[in-house]
């Protein structure tokens, strides 16, 4: 027990201290539960690479007004002071107190640590009136929320999506559990963020491949009316040239951010004629970190 702190029984008609009072140290990776230091050590994979994508998925979905931190310590009575894997929180400084505000949501991730230590965090977390406590169970490969009604975790469909009005969109159960799902549903977010850098980079593409693409499809609807008759040239024209819009677009947004395309690849984004799939290689375009991430 630390000194000077009393047992959970003899707090209780006292007020709480703010969540940004601190009884442990900023940084110096120790929590305080029930009145006791506990080290914290650092991550090895997969724990590191998971925390690394639960933030980039979080950075991307929160709504503007909020924030994301990773090992922010919270106080959540007397005797805590404990940090979950990444908080959402709001940007501005409470109203009257002029410190940080509680978060909204929380997660945790279990590897090292046991889904029973996660959930005496969350229960503490939700005592505290954090709204939703979420833990990533990398042993079992599933994602789980916490309920203070039943004092226990409840394990979310794969299948299904965090919804909040924390986020933009939905945040997949998925991509929250591999990596390679990640980045779709990074871009989604941040098409539906409107991120000035990509809606600008798309819509120079998408210019340059209408231009490119109503030139290609008059002259396909020409060559097809020859063919085929007018009426079926132009029609086929207007498809084509609309395809042919949208494979410059890809090429577009890969050269504006410096990507060097080899021959095949090019190839192969040519060759896809399905609009569906090719909005799809626009989005990818924007956020992939190499060009073999879009096309594999």
């Amino acid at each position: 027990m630390l000194k000077g702190m009393s047992s959970p029984g003899s707090n209780a008609d006292q007020p709480l201290p703010a969540i940004d009072e601190r009884i442990v140290a900023p940084g110096s990776r120790f929590e305080c539960d029930d009145g006791k230091l506990v080290y914290v050590p650092p991550a090895d994979p997969p724990h590191a690479i998971c925390n690394a994508n639960l933030a980039w998925l979080l950075r991307a979905h929160v709504v503007p007004e909020l924030e994301v931190a990773v090992d922010m310590l919270t106080r959540t009575s007397r005797i805590d002071d404990i940090a979950p894997d990444a908080s959402v929180y709001p940007r501005l400084p409470h109203p009257e107190t002029g410190g940080r505000q509680l978060e909204w949501l929380a997660f945790e991730i279990a590897s090292t640590q046991s889904l029973a230590d996660a959930g005496r965090k969350a229960g503490k977390l939700i005592g505290r009136g954090v709204r939703r406590v979420f833990a990533i169970d990398l042993e079992r490969t599933r994602v789980l929320e916490w309920s203070g009604t039943l004092g226990t975790w409840s394990m979310l469909d794969s299948g299904t999506s965090i919804e909040d009005h924390a986020f933009v969109l939905p945040i997949p159960i998925e991509a929250l559990l591999h990596v390679t799902r990640a980045d779709d549903a990074v871009a989604h977010a941040l098409l539906a963020r409107h991120q000035p850098v990509i809606v600008a980079e798309i819509q120079t593409a998408r210019t340059l491949g209408h231009e490119r693409g109503r030139e290609q499809g008059r002259q396909e609807g020409r060559e097809q009316g020859r063919e085929q008759g007018r009426q079926e040239g132009r029609e086929q024209g207007h498809r084509s040239g609309r395809t042919a819009g949208m494979v410059a677009a890809v090429l577009g947004v890969l050269a504006a951010r410096g990507f060097v395309i080899d021959d095949a690849t090019r190839a192969r984004i040519e060759r896809e004629r399905d609009p569906e799939r090719l909005e799809h290689l626009i989005a990818r375009a924007a956020v992939c970190t190499t060009v073999g991430d879009l096309t594999g």
